[in-house]
């Protein structure tokens, strides 16, 4: 057969009628993620060699199967990371969730979408994880550290006293599964006119008055990851109320590309597209949060009734110990007791004579070991620690007043608690016997002990 050509007797383009050059491709081709993959993950998981080799056997039955698309967006299959955002807003009953990659983007990602920046002031509290604080940093604005009381929360008499013009936010942190007195907490942001962020990463499924916490604020973030009560991997959420806030949220979680109606469109308002960050959930730790998630409001339950058994069961008569103080006894979740001795040395000696009870516990006591839930600890803000040697945001022009005062002994009421504090962890598995087991060896030891 003859190939046509053109006038000048070239070979003509496929497009004006002559052969393609490529007619089509003989490789075949293999999914980019496939059985491996899969057998990987059954590895992490701790399966023998021998399960793992049936599986294999079992997922390389449907050879044709095409790669798993692992990227929230674009997906061509139903999105496990929307699936959690939509049972999120179904189950704290919100209008909005954000899915991110962790607790501190979630931190990230409401400063950023409250319009927190250089010059601001967030009040944070002096027993949390750094990442509160420091997420204030990153945002460009400075932390102002507030007391905790004797429920080791955030103290709302020292929150007010530590207002001032610069102030922007609150950000209230449910602290070891334990609710913050939320009621008070409001009502001076309300006075003051302040935003309310509320770090729900320790207490997720606990309640204030019958109202989910992470939802009582402005904006709610969540870390849901293998180091808390809920979540696997990796990952975070960003609740709230207000579609402003949230969209400003979802553009910060995917550098300044705002998933809109209409994503590539011009900015409907000012303010609603700007440079972001990348805090995107990936489908694997969609998928393990998803599950996770749903055992949250169940899980809750568990640890909040096995708490309340044994405080049912303590006799504090002699003295030496005292139960935190609770701010909604069935909110809390519960999953640290924490009791506190009437100094460090007693606290001290009680841990030992508990652990010898076969009472799994932890504190600080005499002890003055470095803890980043502690803010004498954090010091990358009391030193100004920064990215690079020019000191930013700590050196930033458009503050007009000097840095709020950072030292190891801000915050002495708070070292003296958690110098006290003992915490017993609550297993959500105990039964009756094992809740009255604890409950007996803490009242041995504080009667032979106070």
């Amino acid at each position: 057969m003859s190939t046509k050509r053109t006038d000048n007797g070239t070979e003509a383009l496929a497009l004006h009628g002559g052969p393609k050059a490529v007619p089509r491709f003989t490789g075949r081709a293999r999914p980019k993620i496939g059985a491996d993959e899969f057998v990987a993950l059954a590895d992490l998981w701790g399966y023998s060699p021998r399960t793992q080799t049936a599986i294999r056997k079992i997922v390389e039955r449907e050879r044709d199967l095409p790669s798993p698309h692992l990227t929230r967006y674009y997906n061509p299959r139903p999105s496990r990371v929307d699936a959690l955002e939509a049972y999120a807003r179904k189950l704290f009953g919100v209008k909005h969730a954000l899915a991110v990659s962790c607790g501190t983007a979630a931190l990230n990602c409401a400063y950023i979408a409250c319009g927190i920046g250089p010059g601001d002031e967030v009040i944070v509290p002096a027993y949390t994880f750094l990442a509160t604080a420091t997420a204030v940093v990153t945002a460009k604005a400075m932390p102002v550290v507030a007391e905790v009381d004797a429920s080791l929360t955030l103290d709302p008499a020292d929150v007010e006293r530590k207002i001032t013009p610069r102030t922007k936010a609150i950000a209230p942190v449910h602290m070891s599964g334990n609710c913050c007195d939320m009621a008070r907490i409001m009502r001076v942001a309300r006075k003051h006119k302040l935003l309310v962020i509320e770090d729900n990463a320790q207490a997720c499924g606990g309640r204030y008055r019958g109202q989910f916490l992470g939802t009582l604020g402005d904006v709610g973030c969540f870390s849901i990851s293998s180091f808390k009560i809920t979540g696997g991997g990796e990952g975070g959420m960003v609740v709230t109320g207000d579609e402003w806030l949230h969209t400003r949220a979802q553009n910060q979680h995917d550098t300044g590309g705002c998933w809109r109606p209409d994503r590539f469109a011009k900015e409907r308002r000012p303010g609603e597209l700007f440079v972001g960050e990348n805090y995107r959930m990936s489908e694997l730790d969609g998928t393990v949060n998803l599950v996770q998630l749903r055992k949250t409001a169940a899980q809750a339950r568990r640890y909040n009734a096995n708490y309340r058994r044994i405080l049912g069961k303590l006799d504090t008569s002699s003295g030496a110990l005292t139960p935190r103080r609770s701010n909604d006894l069935r909110g809390d979740v519960g999953y640290n007791l924490v009791l506190f001795a009437k100094d460090p040395a007693a606290a001290a000696r009680i841990m030992a004579a508990l652990r010898a009870e076969g009472v799994g516990c932890y504190g600080r006591g005499t002890s003055h070991w470095r803890d980043w839930h502690i803010a004498a600890y954090w010091e990358q803000i009391i030193e100004r620690k920064s990215a690079s040697r020019e000191g930013c945001p700590f050196t930033c022009p458009y503050r007009k007043a000097p840095l709020p005062a950072y030292s190891e002994d801000m915050c002495p009421r708070t070292l003296g608690l958690l110098d006290r504090a003992i915490f017993i962890g609550v297993n959500q598995w105990w039964n009756a016997a094992d809740c009255a087991g604890v409950a007996q060896a803490i009242n041995k030891v504080s009667r032979a002990l106070g």
